[in-house]
């Protein structure tokens, strides 16, 4: 992912209203990301702790939505719907997010469950120890990493176009 301003995200928010899309909090320092290890970026709002932000860049254009956290914890601990990630070092929650449009104005939404804080990159690169003899740990990193971004770019697409 190439490095994008605050100024940048906050104008790529698709499911947003304007007053909304202003309100939104970029993490100070997000001057400081490793930008080439990321997949999409993702914050929460430290004011307001059930929302969830995410960018990506779709088509080549940054895409941003805004995530809502559902209220009820799930009963069991659940995969990440992004990284598929099953050594779950980190909680996964159900997210729902408003369409873009006139579907998104009309109340649709879609839920999906996703690390809670948005560790999906960094747990795709992970180098896990081989499963087998002869088992190529970089070729299956490589292959999570793919799967991340198919996952990633097939939701923002699904949400951008509203249907």
């Amino acid at each position: 992912m190439h490095a994008l301003s605050a100024t940048t995200l906050r104008a790529s928010f698709v499911n947003v209203s304007t007053r909304e899309r202003s309100a939104i909090v970029i993490p100070a320092d997000i001057d400081e990301t490793e930008w080439d290890r990321l997949d999409y970026v993702g914050w929460r709002d430290p004011k307001a702790p059930l929302l969830g932000f995410a960018v990506a860049v779709v088509d080549g254009e940054p895409v941003g939505l805004q995530l809502r956290q559902t209220e009820q914890p799930t009963r069991s601990r659940p995969q990440c719907s992004w990284c598929s990630d099953i050594t779950l070092p980190n909680d996964v929650v159900f997210f729902s997010a408003r369409r873009s449009g006139k579907a998104g104005r009309a109340g649709n939404t879609v839920g999906i469950l996703v690390c809670s804080r948005f560790e999906c990159s960094r747990n795709v690169r992970r180098l896990d120890p081989p499963a087998y003899l002869g088992h190529d740990a970089a070729a299956a990193r490589d292959r999570r990493i793919d799967g991340l971004r198919q996952h990633v770019d097939a939701f923002f697409r699904d949400l951008r176009d509203g249907a």
